[in-house]
């Protein structure tokens, strides 16, 4: 999302700027194939020529120039922020960076053509093009990736490389590039020793060829008089052909070679050239996944081009790309080309005779412009036996194997063939899109491996939203979850929790948070506190959730990302239950008519949960077989298809103070619910009720009493003017007076927000103390101040106001001058500092010594 605020070009649309529609379609032709609202090609252009304005054409600019590019990028919109002139410009990226570059360059290039000044678009192409190969993920991880997504598997980058988590919790399984959590790490090793390697099959009897080991020039010369030529000189620790060269043919060509592998590995093998073709054997799993003859880059002469012109011709053609953004790469001249050239005595300029090949590289790697030919189906059985034979002496569950061969057709002991080394990580690409021959899908066997049939790659996952009750539902579920057996990871408002232990602490509800928890693989049970900005900023963090709960919808936070209405806010908070699982339930508040309009936008199963037993969507539900949590005679209720099911008496469920506190009853219920479906035995979810306590252990800031002699004080979240009401309600049924509330403005609500908790909180409370939050969000502590008393004073002029903006200090002055009987609430900003300040002061009274004659049995 880009913010764009147009300045004085909202009075000028595109058909206001002289030429700007003619600029466009000349720098930028491509663009004709964008619909727009039209429906058809030329669509978008035509839209510009009518006249539209300059953020809408930022976004389709930010679009194509992405495509231009090689990145696959089709959603736009641009709305308005209710804010004259100041747009949301949104556009869909596969790489964020790139992303983000795309619409920078959008707005430099509509400047460019507003004005008429020059512009150098091919430079934006190949930038975006740069950050494209630095950021997206090889073809072999994407592959993978792709595959696993088809099956419904989730996945996480956990690096700006190819490190990727598939699946959550306890049952992910990790890639980076083709090796997996299950590869082994000797294997590994073994694979990159050439020594280690070439010993260990020679040994097991498989075909290798002759060679030996050089750390000095001398020693090279010497193995060569035994060795002879033509001979192959590679590092023994290199991979992907890096530092190897091939067919070397004098002892010039030898030390040239011996240099280049010096520069990736202290040792170099030299070995015996063996004639044939180049072939790649990749098993998975232990089983031959596909084979492909691999031919390294070269050009055929036509005795008249040059060799520069053939090279051009052949990375016309429009498979080879930069990078990997096609199924062949880009012939560039560097080194090993020259040195090519050199010793065959040609130059760039020189022409190659008709139908004469010359090889560019001395490897057959596609990442250099290489060649390959799939011959999967050609493979004779005793080389698919060696070669499954080989992964398992190396020790690898995926490992690509070359071959020289005359042919894969018959059997290496035949052909004399040998094989050459064994790759961890080999690349899938040269599989995945031959040059020809048929395509294999080698992630198939990848995902299989991995998750072989009913192994399961996710873990249940509960997401909560709404305006209020967000957080204590969500610790309560988690306690549900926890006494069933679960190992829970929670976010919430205050903090990331994996099995009760804060491992992050402030306000974690946005996606960030979420993988956290879903990254964590201890974790078999994840309950997601998700809020508005969180959503608004970078969507959920998850791909889907098993359960969905909407607690309720309140006009707090309105004003704030361009959210300006209710009904927008109730939009935002049903992302959560529009993406609950077909199988899963979307848990909804009945007694919210914005909440139950979400239904019309949801896939998965509908349950409800009401205050009213005879809520009639409730009835008319269960009516029809659903299922509902209701609040019924005192009872804490399951309605399944009509049939009652009672879980546990009010009374008994310390979070609702004894009925006291009826929005905590209201939080009650979809927890008792989510758990219901989650096949949580009621006797489990009714000892978990009745073990969990509104304290600062278990709900810290969450109606935490605290009993001092001679008062009582209660410190709470509540900073939006629902909140305050809910609070006013528990006091009605709570004994103290007066009651005492110190409360404070947020400062980037709106003012109208602000002047109503003022008069909520007049008429909750009998003396009001107006402190400061640390974090004052754009507002002065005036502006607050002057906020909340024009609340508190229409409602009573004469209400007893005091102003301590510190909150530790208003702490103590309500508490040193609290009268006997008295009630006070405090609604911290600060939790974690208040409850230590409030413990302390407790401690101080309670201050006490045990003497001998009050022990007992003594």
């Amino acid at each position: 999302v880009m913010k764009l605020d147009l300045e004085e070009m909202e009075e000028l649309p595109s058909d206001k700027v002289d030429g700007f529609s003619e600029r466009l379609e000349k720098m930028i032709p491509s663009l004709y194939e964008h619909h727009c609202s039209e429906g058809c090609e030329g669509g978008f252009f035509q839209r510009v020529k009518e006249g539209t304005w300059m953020g809408h054409i930022a976004e389709h600019i930010a679009l194509e120039i992405q495509i231009l590019a090689g990145m696959d990028c089709g959603f736009g919109r641009t709305r308005g922020t209710g804010e004259e002139g100041i747009y949301n410009v949104v556009f869909t990226y596969t790489q964020e960076n790139a992303g983000i570059y795309a619409g920078k360059a959008a707005i430099r290039i509509v400047e460019a053509l507003i004005t008429g000044s020059p512009y150098q678009l091919g430079l934006d192409i190949q930038a975006l093009k740069v950050i494209r190969e630095e950021d997206k993920l090889g073809p072999s991880t994407k592959s993978i990736v792709d595959e696993a997504s088809k099956r419904g598997i989730p996945f996480m980058r956990l690096n700006g490389d190819s490190l990727v988590q598939l699946g959550y919790g306890v049952n992910q399984k990790r890639i980076m590039a083709t090796i997996t959590s299950q590869t082994s790490g000797i294997g590994v090793d073994i694979a990159g020793n050439k020594e280690d390697t070439k010993y260990l099959l020679n040994k097991a009897g498989v075909p290798v060829p002759k060679g030996s080991i050089s750390i000095t020039e001398e020693e090279l010369i010497n193995e060569l008089d035994s060795i002879g030529y033509p001979c192959v000189i590679k590092p023994i620790d290199g991979n992907h052909g890096k530092g190897a060269t091939i067919n070397i043919k004098n002892i010039e060509e030898a030390l040239l070679a011996f240099k280049l592998a010096k520069k990736h590995s202290e040792r170099v093998i030299v070995e015996k050239f063996i004639e044939g073709h180049d072939f790649r054997l990749l098993v998975i799993n232990h089983r031959l996944a596909a084979a492909a003859k691999r031919t390294p880059a070269h050009i055929v002469g036509d005795g008249k081009s040059t060799i520069r012109e053939l090279i051009k011709k052949v990375n016309a053609d429009p498979r080879r790309g930069f990078g990997h953004e096609n199924m062949l790469t880009e012939i560039t001249v560097d080194k090993m080309t020259q040195h090519i050239l050199s010793t065959k005595n040609l130059t760039l300029k020189s022409v190659l005779p008709n139908k004469k090949k010359l090889f560019l590289k001395t490897t057959a790697n596609l990442s250099t412009g290489g060649t390959a030919t799939d011959v999967t189906d050609t493979v004779h059985p005793y080389n698919i036996f060696m070669a499954e034979r080989i992964s398992r002496i190396i020790g690898l569950d995926i490992c690509g194997i070359d071959v020289m061969a005359s042919d894969l057709e018959h059997s290496v002991i035949e052909t004399g063939g040998s094989v050459l080394e064994v790759n961890a990580a080999p690349g899938f690409r040269m599989h995945l899109d031959p040059t020809s021959g048929l395509a294999r899908n080698v992630a198939e066997p990848v995902i299989d491996m991995l998750y072989p049939a009913g192994k399961k790659a996710g873990i249940p996952i509960i997401a909560v939203t709404g305006t209020n009750g967000k957080t204590t539902t969500t610790r309560l579920i988690a306690h549900i979850m926890k006494s069933a057996g679960f190992q829970v990871g929670y976010t919430t408002s205050d903090g990331v929790y994996v099995q009760n232990r804060m491992l992050q602490e402030g306000d974690c509800t946005g996606p960030k948070s979420a993988q956290f928890v879903l990254s964590d693989p201890t974790v078999n049970f994840a309950v997601l506190e998700t809020a508005r900005g969180g959503i608004l900023r970078e969507g959920l963090g998850f791909s889907h959730c098993d359960i969905g709960i909407v607690t309720n919808i309140t006009s707090d936070h309105l004003g704030l990302q361009g959210i300006q209405t209710i009904e927008q806010m109730a939009r935002v908070k049903s992302v959560v239950v529009e993406n609950v699982r077909p199988k899963g339930y979307s848990i909804l508040n009945a007694d919210d008519d914005l909440i139950l309009g979400m239904i019309e936008n949801i896939t998965s199963k509908i349950a409800l949960f009401s205050m009213n037993e005879n809520n009639k969507k409730v009835i008319e539900h269960c009516k029809k077989g659903g299922i509902a949590a209701i609040y019924e005679n005192g009872y804490v209720t399951i309605n399944k298809g009509g049939w009652k099911i009672r879980v546990e008496k009010v009374l008994n469920i310390p979070l609702t103070f004894s009925g006291r506190a009826i929005f905590m009853i209201q939080n009650v219920l979809p927890a008792v619910l989510s758990a219901f479906l989650r096949k949580v035995q009621l006797e489990d979810i009714r000892l978990a009720l009745q073990t969990f306590t509104p304290s600062p252990a278990q709900t810290p800031g969450r109606m935490n009493l605290f009993q001092f002699k001679e008062f009582e004080m209660l410190l709470d979240y509540a900073h939006n003017p629902s909140g305050m009401e809910a609070i006013g309600k528990f006091l009605e049924k709570t004994e103290g007076f007066p009651k005492v509330g110190i409360i404070s403005g947020t400062g980037d609500r709106r003012d109208e927000d602000i002047i109503e908790l003022g008069r909520v909180s007049a008429n909750v409370f009998d003396e009001i103390i107006i402190r400061q939050d640390s974090e004052l969000r754009g507002r002065t502590p005036k502006e607050i101040l002057d906020l909340l008393t024009i609340g508190i004073h229409t409602v009573d002029t004469t209400k007893k106001i005091s102003v301590v903006p510190d909150e530790q200090e208003a702490i103590n002055k309500s508490i040193r001058e609290a009268t006997k009987g008295s009630f006070i609430v405090l609604t911290s900003d600060a939790i974690p500092e208040s409850i230590q300040l409030i413990r302390e002061l407790k401690e101080r009274e309670d201050n006490f010594s045990i003497l001998k004659e009050d022990i007992p049995n003594l």
